[in-house]
């Protein structure tokens, strides 16, 4: 008797077993199921979340200082890659230079030059004089013209093996012989403490007006004929002077100055042994 119940016992779990599966497989029992595993669900999300938050944390130092390093590395890439751009720009200025003083021996061919790099500057505020890089072993000799593809620069004014010192035309202590394009009159710049360049002994029947183009005149023998100096800014004229003034726009910026042309096959003259002194 007691089996007859037990088997009644097992067949009914099985018919429950096997009405429970149909009604699941029919979806009968979906949102029982649904309701049923939301603990579950909610359990398991927030052991996830905990744990991916317990990960991060653990790993969060190493994390910050491999992107520190790769920071580091950024910038310095950064560094460098701006550094090769100062470089190539440098390079491109350089090579725009060279081309343009080449430019200019060609368009002059009575001349031979020596070009040479701009390495120092007087450091006093009164004298204007640059330091360049050739010297008397490349067949630099004092009094030799200094110019660039623009105009005139100066001339050689002290001499090592392996530099020079040119005078610049801003030099106080500097004196050229120039003449107005225009007109052909014959005059004189001087430079000052203050690098302006003054036009003297300027006729005063000349008609000198602002915009007149000064080129050097060759007289004296210190300087080729023609080389352009600049243009006149300022007149200044008085009626009980002999002579009447101007200040003159160089065509050269000289605080720029990297490069120059020596003109090496001209030679200067001496002439004042020639020229009466004053007391005569």
């Amino acid at each position: 008797m007691k089996n007859f119940f037990n088997s009644i016992k097992s067949f009914t779990v099985i018919l429950i077993a096997v009405g429970l599966i149909l009604l699941a497989l029919g979806g009968y029992l979906s949102p029982i199921l649904v309701t049923l595993s939301r603990p579950f669900l909610g359990a398991q999300e927030w052991i996830s979340s905990r744990y991916i938050a317990v990960s991060q944390l653990l790993n969060a130092p190493q994390d910050v200082e491999e992107i520190r390093v790769r920071n580091i590395e950024l910038e310095n890439e950064i560094a460098r890659l701006q550094s090769q751009v100062i470089v190539l720009r440098e390079q491109l200025d350089e090579s725009q230079g060279l081309e343009e003083l080449l430019g200019y021996a060609r368009r002059r061919p009575e001349f031979q030059y020596t070009a040479a790099a701009v390495i120092g500057k007087d450091p006093s505020p009164f004298l204007h004089y640059i330091i360049i890089d050739h010297g008397s072993d490349e067949g630099i000799r004092r009094g030799m013209p200094v110019v660039t593809e623009s105009g005139l620069v100066g001339r050689i004014d002290a001499v090592t093996a392996g530099a020079a010192r040119v005078q610049l035309i801003t030099d106080p202590g500097s004196i050229v012989n120039v003449k107005l394009q225009s007109q052909r009159t014959n005059a004189q710049i001087n430079g000052s403490i203050t690098g302006e360049i003054n036009l003297e002994m300027v006729p005063q029947d000349t008609n000198l007006e602002s915009g007149e183009v000064i080129l050097t005149s060759g007289l004296g023998g210190n300087y080729p004929a023609d080389i352009l100096i600049g243009q006149v800014i300022t007149v200044r004229q008085f009626e009980n002077e002999l002579f009447q003034t101007a200040t003159i726009q160089p065509i050269i910026d000289y605080s720029q100055l990297q490069a120059v042309l020596v003109i090496i096959n001209f030679r200067p003259i001496d002439i004042s042994p020639l020229l009466p002194s004053s007391g005569q």
